[in-house]
């Protein structure tokens, strides 16, 4: 009789079952708490900061000449016409609104700036406000001709002062308005060899000193007073000289000035030239070389 096989313990028992797998995601995470990305971008946003504001400060510290020379500088050299400045593709092309245009009007530039310049207190135009070189050429003729005809109408007004006219002189000069206080044979403004003022010289000056005062057309203006003399020779064993004659003149026309109403500040120096400086140069020694200058500063 046959047996039946008889099953093993591996044969009845179910088959194990598989360990499941577990995946686990780390994400780094730089830009944290602790990172350092913003660090950086906050420097460039300083930096750049720091470029706008110094642009700034440059803009406003130099002048136009001086920013267009920068901006030619910077220029491409194959650009033309209005692409010969930096910033050629901006909304001006590279150019100023004060420059010269190329358009075909017939007015040309002059056309043009009057509305974008402004314009003087005479109405012509100009760049930053600032009055032309003929503008300032007229308004200094005209202040030179207000004060010769108040001086002479003042000396018109005294009787005793009228026939010194003919000693002041009003004339434009390359620094301001002169006035020239004139000796000649008949008048002299100081005693002979001194620096004391003759009564006259002292009305006359009190005349000067209200045109020069600060209701007048020189307007508060700066004063240089200058002493002139003749060439004729002292006495030997003088001594003094033309130099310090002429320097001490100066100096009492100064303080006679002073006591007539006008402020120290007004005056910005005193200077003797003496014979330096002729009027009459053909004769060094004509009475006319004797004079006392004072001059309105622009």
């Amino acid at each position: 009789m046959a047996t039946a096989p008889v099953p093993t313990a591996d044969q009845d028992a179910p088959p194990a079952a598989l360990a499941p797998i577990i995946v686990k995601k780390i994400t780094i995470q730089e830009a944290g708490h602790h990172g350092g990305a913003w660090k950086v971008a906050y420097a460039d946003f300083v930096t750049a900061m720091m470029a706008f504001f110094l642009l700034l400060w440059l803009l406003g510290a130099t002048t136009e000449d001086q920013r267009k020379g920068l901006a030619d500088y910077f220029t491409p050299t194959l650009v033309k016409l209005k692409e010969q400045s930096a910033g050629s593709d901006g909304m001006l092309g590279g150019s100023s609104i004060v420059d010269a245009d190329n358009y075909p009007n017939a007015a040309g530039q002059t056309g043009n700036q009057a509305i974008t310049i402004p314009r003087s207190a005479t109405g012509g135009a100009h760049k930053d406000g600032a009055p032309s070189a003929a503008e300032k050429a007229a308004q200094a003729e005209a202040r030179r001709r207000a004060m010769k005809e108040m001086i002479e109408r003042k000396l018109q007004e005294k009787e005793r002062l009228r026939k010194l006219i003919r000693q002041v002189r009003v004339m434009r000069t390359p620094e301001g308005v002169r006035i020239d206080l004139v000796d000649d044979a008949d008048f002299s403004m100081f005693a002979l060899g001194t620096t004391v003022l003759v009564p006259e010289a002292r009305e006359l000056i009190g005349v000067i000193a209200e045109t020069l005062g600060s209701g007048g057309p020189t307007n508060g203006a700066a004063l240089i007073v200058r002493g002139h003399t003749d060439a004729l020779k002292w006495k030997p064993g003088v001594k003094a000289n033309n130099w310090s004659l002429s320097a001490g003149r100066a100096e009492a026309t100064r303080q006679e000035l002073m006591r007539q109403g006008l402020p120290e500040l007004r005056f910005a120096r005193i200077e003797g030239v003496a014979d330096r400086e002729l009027l009459v140069k053909d004769n060094p020694a004509d009475p006319r070389n004797r004079r006392i200058s004072v001059l309105i500063l622009d």
